[in-house]
């Protein structure tokens, strides 16, 4: 087989380091990176830390307006399935990437598979929310990393290529806890103490593009007593010197840092605060308590289990649950264990056979 595997932005990169090293054992993997992260520190840092092959094609596209940014994308991936034939596009999770990967390959009816298949805020106003359904709404193989997903499309009329396959970032996360452990230097390197922070991660638009629930969130890190460590996300940072803050000294915001420096500082937080899909999860199977800086997450799994909670922009709620929130002893599984990337693999597989011989 041949997979066009359409990534652009940071959890996309941790998605699809599995993936790629599953395909590329036995298919041909045409790797393509939109540019929707595309400095350094959000880019090139994790192609080389999670060993993710260098693309076959980099389209540059880098940030701007949603329609702007998605039509340049669908543009060029369109170009590339034209010249590349693949048997399947692959994309992965809900950015603009997701979107028009999806979106170009049914308009030349290449089947399209979906990793991250069936999350659901419930909230359209999210960008990511409109991507996420209606890549979707395009897919062929739907990806989902829980029951909750599949009961998700199910209720949408999506039955059809339908498989839970568990979460591929629990491979990735695994292998990087032995290696970050094994060399990252963010602890010293931010003179931090195991267990002796909080990490906060802040970059959705719904909490970025408001200056009432950013400014809400700034309040609230001024206001707990502890130290706290915020790598902070170019369009956060843009945001903050807009609104003229000046946080406390215990409040260190500093340049976002790669993959196995981050895991690093997930692992050794007290606790976690963030609005970030990806690191709700890593926090979970860390055992690290997390607060989540929104008014719903996709990731419902976690709240249920007790070590997620939701704090929206609240000022007041977020600084009691950073004094309160004690996560309960148990933490079952979610989400499966490690082998999702060959699950998804071996499904593309199996359905390229059998469209073949049918």
């Amino acid at each position: 087989m041949k997979i066009l595997s359409v990534v652009g932005a940071r959890p996309q990169f941790i998605k699809a380091a599995g993936v790629s090293r599953v395909i590329r054992e036995r298919h041909t993997e045409v790797l393509v990176h939109t540019g929707q992260h595309y400095d350094d520190s959000m880019s090139a840092v994790f192609f080389e830390e999670l060993g993710i092959p260098e693309p076959e094609y980099n389209l540059g596209i880098g940030s701007g307006p949603h329609g702007a940014q998605t039509g340049a994308m669908l543009t060029r991936i369109e170009e590339i399935a034209l010249a590349e034939c693949p048997d399947w596009v692959l994309v992965y999770g809900d950015t603009n990437s997701t979107l028009a990967g999806a979106l170009a390959a049914a308009k030349l009816h290449i089947p399209v598979a979906h990793v991250e298949a069936g999350l659901r805020s419930f909230n359209r106003l999210m960008p990511e929310e409109v991507n996420r359904v209606m890549a979707d709404h395009l897919s062929n193989l739907l990806f989902c990393p829980s029951l909750t997903a599949v009961e998700n499309l199910v209720s949408e009329g999506i039955r059809r290529g339908v498989h839970v396959v568990g979460d591929v970032m629990v491979d990735a996360l695994s292998g990087a806890v032995r290696r970050a452990e094994a060399s990252s230097s963010a602890l010293s390197r931010f003179r931090l103490r195991a267990k002796g922070f909080l990490l906060v991660t802040v970059h959705r638009a719904e909490n970025t593009d408001e200056p009432r629930r950013l400014g809400a969130i700034l309040d609230a890190l001024d206001a707990v007593g502890e130290e706290v460590i915020f790598p902070v996300h170019p369009r956060t940072r843009k945001a903050i010197e807009a609104l003229g803050n000046r946080l406390a000294p215990h409040v260190h915001m500093v340049e976002p840092v790669g993959y196995l420096d981050m895991v690093m500082l997930e692992k050794s937080a007290r606790m976690i605060l963030t609005d970030s899909g990806g690191v709700q999860k890593e926090a979970y199977w860390l055992g690290v308590p997390c607060v989540t800086l929104r008014d719903e997450t996709e990731w419902v799994e976690t709240v249920q289990a007790g070590w997620n909670a939701l704090s929206g922009a609240d000022t007041r709620r977020i600084v009691e649950l950073v004094g309160s929130f004690v996560p309960p002893a148990e933490r079952p599984s979610l989400y499966g264990e490690e082998g999702a990337a060959r699950r998804c693999v071996r499904l593309m597989e199996e359905n390229h056979t059998e469209e073949r011989s049918g």
